[in-house]
């Protein structure tokens, strides 16, 4: 439900394209890592992943399962809540090796969280937490890298300024890509995997903001 309704929604306040690398059109069960930018690139992500057929379970913040109707809907849908800096962190890389075992993907932001910035520029990926490395030699499944770009035309700034983008959006249609890697199997100890995917996923980032006509320097 949550991928049908972002796949409805998200064209409403943007124009989104898709593109991947080739071998990437049909993704294989694994764990989906995409750039966090804004409070809206995740619905721009599942709405980009369900054109490809995919409806991954999704692992975020604990405290959206506190928000009405959404906690609800994430609780039934079975996706993953992430308590950070809490003894229960841990269980959400069980559910999550759960979901693959049963032949679902997973959604992880390795970031941990957004960037402490008010322009609503894009920028490089931030640098990657080690839950996604400790997932991947876990379960040896692959890694998908996503990177997207344009999300912060829609929701970016303060309180106010994301309030305004939000109610703007569907009159402005700010330009939306995401673009999907390679699926990788990632091997090593967890720094070189973590290394591994940040370079995999700052590349798709690298091609989603060249597909929007972002400036070079950006993309560097």
């Amino acid at each position: 439900m949550l991928s049908r309704l972002a796949s409805r929604v998200v064209p409403a306040f943007g124009q989104l394209t898709v593109t991947a690398d080739d071998g990437a059109g049909r993704l294989p069960v694994g764990i989906v890592v995409a750039n966090h930018s804004s409070l809206a690139d995740p619905a721009i992500v599942l709405a980009a992943l369900q054109r490809l057929g995919t409806r991954p379970v999704v692992m975020a913040a604990a405290g959206l399962w506190r928000v009405p109707l959404l906690g609800r809907v994430l609780a039934r849908e079975g996706h993953i809540p992430v308590h950070r800096g809490d003894p229960r962190a841990a269980r959400a890389l069980d559910l999550a090796a759960e979901a693959l075992e049963q032949g679902r993907h997973i959604l992880i932001y390795a970031e941990g969280g957004l960037p402490d910035r008010r322009d609503a520029a894009d920028a490089a990926p931030g640098t990657f937490r080690s839950g996604l490395a400790r997932l991947a030699r876990r379960t040896g499944a692959p890694v998908i890298p996503v990177g997207q770009a344009g999300a912060r035309r829609v929701v970016s700034g303060s309180a106010v300024k994301q309030v305004a983008g939000l109610a703007t959006a569907p009159l402005r249609r700010p330009r939306l890509h995401v673009h999907v890697g390679s699926p990788l199997l990632l091997d090593g100890d967890g720094p070189l995997v973590t290394t591994q995917a940040h370079f995999a996923v700052t590349a798709a980032w690298k091609t989603a903001v060249t597909r929007l006509g972002e400036p070079a320097a950006l993309a560097a």
